[in-house]
Order: C-alpha cells, then sequence, then structure tokens
C-alpha cells in the first residue's frame, strides 16, 4: 500500500506539472504568464520543490544507473507491446501519459526502495553521517 501511495502520488505530481490536457501548471503558467506571474511563480517553486523531494530520493536510493534500469526495463516492455501491436506509436497523447507513468513508477520505485530492499532483504538501510 505505501508503495501505491508513493507511486500515486509522484504520478499526480507529474500530471499537475504536465500532461496532455490543457489541465496542467505548463499549460496554464503560458497563458495566464502577463495576469498572474506572482501566483504562476509561488505555484512553480511549491511544484518545483516537491518534485526535488521525489527526485533527490530516487536518486539517493536508486541512482542514475537505477533509474536507467528501471528506465529500460519499460522501454523494452513498450517495445514489446508495440512490436505485439497492443500498442501504436501514432497517438502523441497516449505516448505522453506513458511517459508520465514510466517517469512516475521510477519515482515511486526511488521513494520506496529502502523499505522494498529491507523486506526482501531483511537488512536495515541507514544513512552514513560524516562527523
Amino acid at each position: 500500500m505505501g508503495f501505491l501511495l508513493r507511486w500515486l502520488g509522484a504520478f499526480l505530481l507529474l500530471a499537475a506539472i504536465f500532461n496532455p490536457t490543457s489541465w496542467n501548471y505548463v499549460t496554464w503558467a503560458r497563458a495566464a504568464w502577463g495576469q498572474q506571474t506572482p501566483l504562476i511563480v509561488f505555484l512553480g517553486l511549491i511544484l518545483a520543490v516537491a518534485a526535488m523531494v521525489y527526485l533527490v530520493a530516487t536518486l539517493r536510493s536508486i541512482g542514475v544507473l537505477g533509474a536507467a534500469v528501471i528506465a529500460a526495463v519499460f522501454a523494452a516492455g513498450l517495445w514489446v507491446l508495440t512490436d505485439w501491436g497492443l500498442l501504436g506509436l501514432d497517438n502523441s497523447a497516449l505516448n505522453t501519459w506513458l511517459g508520465l507513468l514510466v517517469l512516475s513508477l521510477i519515482l515511486g520505485v526511488g521513494m520506496s526502495w529502502s523499505i522494498l530492499r529491507q523486506r526482501l532483504s531483511g537488512q536495515q538501510t541507514t544513512d552514513e553521517v560524516d562527523g
């Protein structure tokens, strides 16, 4: 359940920042820049901080290589689905949603990796602090 909530949070965050509909931060910010600049900057900073929390936690837990491996697994899965004719590449909105899904799954795994590792191996993960 914890992984599901972390993944859902990542997905909602990424979808709030950008998605193929007109209901997202990027589209709104472009359209309303002259009229609502302070609010756009304020909400943009809040979204940036939330995204950085996910990104830093992911990079600390699985690293760039781990994120690349997870992305490669999903890319290979999408390749298989495309090869079997179950998925087409001509729908840009669907491709954007799939990209958001993959990125949110990477962030969800990154946020949950320490917990998953502890449950699978029985070993506790701790941060080393110099000082």
